[in-house]
């Protein structure tokens, strides 16, 4: 009896007081993605190990930057630079000051002070000789004296008068360049350091400018999108005037990696272009190829070229295969044809969730059906 005239707890406040414990006080809660996968936007779809999406993601923009700039700015992934050799240059150096000159030397001062004696002995001949030549010249130098005296000093006034005008005309020359320069000096100073200071703060405003980019992500040329999915990933490309399209860029990193067999990267496997999205509808899908359609397969040519339909779908079971497949095949006009064995053009259609997105490629079972990975591994 006792046990039933216990009070019973209330359950509405008991359950208000967990409740209130994990929401968030009068706050919006952020919602997860909030950059979402979506129709209208062109990019990168890619594959990665599952579970190193966001890994991954940061490796994809920084190679697709790198070979984004190469195609802009024309520069080679192989480039080495001109002023280093390949092999080091093994010289052997000798100095001037070594022991076996210093021995050389030693026997030419021996030399030397033989030869100094032998000509002691020949000046003594000659002297004797000299002495008695001069006194024969004594008496004919006394005659000529007085006429020498003569000349010489009219030659003396004649070279005064000329050092005099001289230096006036180096006093007055002097003077005149003293003035000016000093002037000149100053000025230019002034000016180059006011070059200098135009400069550096062109250099700040660029850099500033760079940095405002990099932190807006609306500016971004290159933005890691949420899929939604495990294993993938969609890199979206905003594309400016003159910039290449995402074909050029995946192609350019296939060939550059089939090329050279470097290692890239560790998460990425596949990467492919989207060039369109839209909803996973047909007619939806006959409707976004018509640009690719001009683009890649014109009705007035002489070229007919061999296409062939990749696709692949992901959580999303409730589109049928080959309608999809059949609506992509049928909008290509007439001259080109069907080649499932050899195909000159691929096309991609990539569904994710309610997204397809549609890319065009070429060369995609020559480059390893686009695996970066498999690409870059050595051959066995």
């Amino acid at each position: 009896m006792a046990t039933e005239n216990k009070a019973k707890p209330d359950t509405a406040t008991t359950k208000g007081k967990k409740r209130k414990q994990y929401l968030p006080h009068n706050k919006a809660v952020k919602k997860r993605g909030a950059y979402p996968l979506r129709p209208g936007i062109q990019g990168f779809f890619i594959t990665c190990d599952g579970g190193r999406e966001r890994q991954a993601a940061h490796e994809a923009i920084n190679v697709i930057d790198s070979f984004f700039e190469e195609l802009v700015h024309g520069k080679d992934v192989g480039e080495e630079p001109a002023g280093l050799p390949n092999k080091p240059s093994n010289k052997k150096i000798t100095f001037s000051y070594s022991d076996d000159e210093e021995g050389d030397d030693d026997e030419e001062q021996g030399d030397d002070e033989g030869e100094e004696e032998g000509q002691e002995e020949v000046v003594k001949s000659n002297s004797s000789r000299e002495n008695d030549a001069s006194q024969e010249n004594l008496t004919n130098k006394d005659l000529d004296h007085h006429n020498s005296e003569n000349v010489c000093h009219e030659k003396v006034t004649e070279e005064s008068k000329k050092c005099t005008k001289d230096g006036e005309n180096i006093e007055n020359v002097a003077d005149n360049s003293e003035e000016p320069p000093a002037k000149k000096q100053c000025l230019e100073k002034d000016t180059s350091k006011d070059a200098t200071n135009e400069k550096e703060k062109s250099i700040d405003k660029l850099i500033e400018a760079e940095l405002t980019e990099l932190g807006d992500k609306s500016k971004r040329r290159f933005l890691n999108l949420d899929s939604g999915c495990n294993g993938v990933i969609f890199v979206q490309m905003r594309k400016r005037d003159g910039d290449p399209s995402p074909k050029d860029i995946v192609q350019h990193i296939m060939t550059s990696a089939a090329s050279t067999r470097k290692h890239m990267s560790r998460f990425i496997l596949r990467v492919l272009p989207v060039e369109v999205s839209c909803y996973a509808s047909e007619d939806e899908i006959t409707r976004a190829m018509k640009p690719l359609v001009v683009q890649y397969f014109p009705v007035e040519t002489q070229n007919a070229r061999k296409f062939a339909v990749l696709y692949e779908a992901r959580a999303n079971s409730g589109i049928d295969r080959m309608k999809i497949i059949n609506s992509v095949a049928k909008s290509i006009p007439a001259p080109h044809k069907v080649d499932l064995s050899n195909p000159d053009m691929t096309i991609v259609v990539e569904i994710v969730k309610t997204v397809c997105l549609i890319g065009v490629v070429e060369k995609y079972k020559e480059l390893a059906k686009y695996n970066l990975r498999q690409l870059t591994s050595p051959k066995q």
